[in-house]
């Protein structure tokens, strides 16, 4: 059997690229109230599907600002909650390395949940985006991993076979998705593995 063809490297952006900690955030609230931050998270999470709805952009960014600065007490301005929500990403440079060596061989592409605050405010101006032939986000996509939707738009816009794309996710359940339909994929646990199962599949050296 012929080795497979790979044409297009897929990756997500939060947790591989961008590693992210919604820590950060809760420690700035708990300064305006004690225990405001850990109160906020605790109801983010309850309300996750509002994160959801504004992630494939079923909802306004106002609106999500509204909702949010609800379950701050108003006790900072929407501009403030723009900033500090999106300052809670670091840089894997380790992983970021690898786009250079791979950009000679490959179409990149980048594949994430992701909103129009942390774009705005948080990675838009990220050097190294400029590695990737285009940006995949659900927000303007209208859809989010695991759905099809989000996959097929990659596809749409690659133009290669399904068979030719694979795809870097730290969430198992969106590397399946992929897989399901006829994606390669790895799952990222961390550098060292990515590359391992780079090496394996002949796409480093």
């Amino acid at each position: 059997m012929p080795p497979r063809k790979y044409s297009a490297i897929v990756f997500d952006l939060g947790q591989v690229l961008i590693p992210f900690n919604y820590r950060i955030f809760a420690e700035k609230i708990n300064s305006y109230r004690f225990g405001l931050g850990d109160e906020f998270l605790e109801n983010y999470k309850k309300n996750y599907h509002i994160h959801r709805d504004f992630e494939s952009g079923k909802i306004s960014e106002e609106y999500f600002v509204a909702k949010m600065l609800e379950l701050l007490e108003f006790r900072i301005s929407g501009k403030t909650f723009r900033r500090y929500f999106s300052e809670i990403f670091s840089l894997n440079e380790d992983v970021i390395s690898l786009l250079p060596k791979l950009k000679n061989k490959y179409k990149l592409f980048l594949l994430s949940n992701t909103n129009s605050i942390h774009q705005e405010y948080g990675w838009k101006d990220y050097d190294f985006l400029k590695y990737f032939d285009e940006l995949i986000l659900s927000h303007k996509v209208g859809a989010v991993k695991p759905e099809e939707k989000i996959y097929r738009a990659v596809e749409k816009v690659s133009d290669f076979p399904s068979e030719e794309h694979i795809f870097i996710d730290d969430i198992s359940e969106y590397a399946q998705a992929a897989q399901n339909l006829g994606w390669d994929a790895i799952h990222f646990v961390g550098y060292d593995d990515l590359v391992y199962n780079l090496k394996k599949r002949g796409i480093l050296n």
